[in-house]
């Protein structure tokens, strides 16, 4: 199965402009990912896609391949796809978004092992909901059928405990997504659909065209870097 882990990257951040560049340890933040992409087993290649010379030459200066892509690519998704048609030939390609620098590998190594089964076009990861997220808008919830598809996504709280049922079957989503080659090419043809603009989340397209999408359980909490106190945060591990 050949595999790409694509990492999308642009300059432009609303909370923390150029963020890609901001310093961890003596290197810049979208070189710490593409290393933690780079430990990934069972991939052939860690690639940066970006629109921006000054990310560009960050990566190609630590020896890392880069993708140029158009300045209009709507979302990291596009950005992948772009990338992935100037790549070729591959099977599964991985979106690692270009602000998650303590990326787990084992993680996406088990991310990975959803394609396993031929019929999975899509993955992504989820883990156990921690104290008070259950009602945070901000931690995006999952609940499965039991072959372990999607069946919602939500900033509610889902699913709701009438009665004190068991409260193990809502899971908090962690954003990293790998796709069947072929099938981002078909997503980002897909139209934007209403669950998706009232939740604001970009994974309902998928279920509301009727495709699927596994969930693959992971015991890892995603720290991502959106804002300057986010940015200090992971400093410490560097």
């Amino acid at each position: 199965m050949k595999t790409a882990i694509i990492v999308p990257a642009r300059f432009a951040s609303e909370r923390l402009p150029g963020k890609p560049l901001a310093d961890l340890g003596g290197k810049p933040m979208i070189v710490r990912v593409l290393e933690r992409a780079r430990a990934v087993r069972g991939i052939e290649r860690a690639v940066v896609a970006t629109d921006d010379e000054r990310i560009a030459a960050a990566v190609r200066a630590d020896g890392g391949e880069v993708a140029m892509t158009p300045s209009d690519c709507p979302s990291g998704s596009d950005r992948c796809a772009h990338a992935a048609r100037q790549l070729g030939d591959l099977d599964v390609v991985v979106n690692v978004q270009g602000d998650e620098p303590l990326l787990e590998p084992r993680a996406v190594e088990a991310l990975l092992g959803a394609f396993s089964d031929p019929t999975v076009e899509m993955a992504t990861l989820a883990r156990p909901l921690e104290p008070g997220e259950l009602d945070n808008p901000n931690v995006v919830k999952v609940v499965c059928n039991l072959r372990g598809d999607a069946l919602y996504f939500s900033r509610a709280p889902i699913p709701h405990l009438r009665g004190g049922g068991p409260g193990t079957l809502g899971r908090a989503h962690v954003g990293i997504y790998a796709f069947r080659a072929s099938f981002l090419q078909a997503y980002t043809r897909l139209s934007p659909t209403p669950l998706e603009q009232s939740e604001k989340l970009e994974q309902l397209r998928v279920l509301e065209h009727s495709h699927a999408i596994r969930v693959v359980d992971t015991t890892w909490r995603s720290i991502g870097v959106d804002t300057p106190e986010d940015l200090e945060r992971v400093r410490a591990y560097y």
